[in-house]
């Protein structure tokens, strides 16, 4: 459980990163569409992620909130 939540925890570090890479990409003016290439990248850490929660629900280590209010 605790490699599961450290995983979690890296690939949204490794998002954040991405996103912060491209805002430079996009200050700086690059026109070799690097910032492209760092949106997509964490749009598809974005979906790694969703999906391993939705694996983690599935076998059971993750147990969703019944009452969300």
């Amino acid at each position: 459980m605790l490699v599961f939540k450290l995983l979690i925890i890296g690939l949204l570090l490794v998002i954040v990163f991405s996103l912060g890479q491209a805002l430079f990409a996009m200050l700086k003016g690059n026109r070799n569409h690097s910032m492209t290439r760092h949106l997509g990248r964490r749009v598809a850490f974005s979906a790694v992620v969703i999906l391993l929660l939705l694996l983690a629900m599935a076998l059971g280590l993750v147990q969703p909130n019944p009452r969300p209010y």
